[in-house]
């Protein structure tokens, strides 16, 4: 059978932070049960789909799917692997929660149910910086989060970290790194804080009350980032993510190795045999997509599915983008052969001067593997959009 992950998107959370733009929303618990009832029902209307596939990782986002009870997490896994063809025995089932908001029970309850890694959204050590983000956390309840995760069975955690904040100073930003290697998860994601279109952070930069950090302060940050958590033993595998041997996160890499994945939730993305969908974003809509009265009900992956908003199949030029990109998050590049058999096209052939625009630069490397540099994983946006750019113009050209 073909591997298969699967993402489950829980959109609830306590407050929305200012810089989110996930689809999230706070002070909805209440239609937590309704909602867990609509996603048992999606995925059992996915067992076409599943039970011709191999289940390898359901990843739960959102929102902040930790606080969503355990036993309701416990019956979405359940319903994933009762739907699949199989289910490995070694299937990472990753989770998303905020220090703070969770106890010793709740994580145990979760690894009863099924769940086998742990993200905790610490950002920051610095009670300025949390607060500046709407964190409703301390620093001493990231430690002990992570302790209680430890006590209830969790071998594999993982802290995500913030950088690049207005005002934020590069010994600040090394105490945070200290702080979090010191706790030794086996896992740390480093994120640039970006400002989103739309966000009350964007309107706050808009309005001139915040002013973003300095971008070359912002790369020496990412720099830094990198020799600390490389002499800790972290060992980079993507651009923002570092892990301790055997830790690193399988769930995301079915993104950026091109697997196919099916998306439940609200405003859940999907991946089927080359088509790309969108669920319902908001939650009411989806749990009604479930009801008595149905919803908008979409084709897709040759079934009718009530909580698709939108599909499509990317042109040729967007599909080679996507998977060049995503490759090319990874530390370790691409084969080209790899490139050939999923596209039947030379990767030279496809965008040959880009790459040795690239290569003169110093941003990438071509050994055997097309591979970023250390100066080219800054530029990762930058080179994408060069990517794009020589893409779309092949197309006019062949027009």
């Amino acid at each position: 059978m073909k591997p298969l992950s699967v993402y489950v998107h829980i959109p609830f959370c306590t407050i929305k932070c200012g810089y989110c733009d996930f689809n999230a929303y706070a002070g909805m618990h209440g239609l937590m049960p309704s909602y867990r009832n609509a996603l048992v029902r999606e995925i059992a209307g996915w067992g076409d789909v599943l039970g011709r596939r191999e289940v390898v990782t359901i990843g739960f986002g959102g929102g902040t799917p930790g606080e969503m009870p355990a036993e309701q997490i416990g019956e979405v896994v359940r319903a994933v692997r009762e739907s699949s063809g199989a289910f490995t025995d070694d299937a990472e089932v990753s989770l998303e929660a905020n220090p703070g908001t969770t106890s010793y029970r709740h994580f145990e309850g979760l690894r009863a149910a099924g769940v086998t890694r742990l993200s905790l959204g610490a950002q920051s050590f610095d009670t300025d910086e949390l607060r500046f983000l709407d964190r409703i956390h301390s620093a001493e309840a990231t430690e002990g989060s992570l302790q209680l995760a430890r006590e209830a069975g969790f071998e594999s955690v993982s802290l995500d970290l913030i950088y690049g904040l207005p005002g934020q100073e590069m010994a600040t930003w090394e105490r945070n790194l200290r702080r979090a290697i010191e706790l030794e998860p086996d896992h740390i994601s480093a994120y640039a804080l970006t400002v989103e279109e739309g966000t009350p952070l964007a309107f706050r930069v808009g309005r001139g009350e915040v002013t973003p950090l300095d971008g070359d302060l912002v790369a020496a940050m990412y720099d830094r980032a990198s020799e600390l958590l490389e002499a800790a033993g972290f060992r980079q595998y993507e651009l923002s993510n570092w892990a301790k041997p055997g830790h690193e996160s399988r769930h995301n890499l079915a993104y950026w190795i091109d697997r196919e994945y099916l998306g439940v939730g609200a405003g859940a993305h999907g991946y089927l045999g080359g088509e790309r969908y969108e669920n319902i974003a908001h939650p009411r809509a989806y749990i009604a997509a479930f009801g008595p009265d149905g919803g908008g009900r979409q084709e897709v992956g040759g079934g009718v599915r009530p909580a698709v908003a939108e599909r499509y199949i990317p042109d040729r030029a967007t599909a080679l983008f996507d998977w060049l990109t995503l490759a090319l998050r990874r530390i370790e590049g691409f084969a080209p052969e790899q490139f050939e058999a999923r596209f039947g096209l030379g990767v030279e052939d496809a965008v040959g001067p880009v790459l040795d625009e690239c290569e003169r630069a110093g941003l990438l490397g071509r050994d055997g593997r097309v591979r970023l540099s250390r100066a080219g994983r800054q530029l990762h946006s930058e080179i994408a959009v060069r990517i794009l750019a020589h893409l779309r113009e092949q197309v006019v050209a062949a027009d």
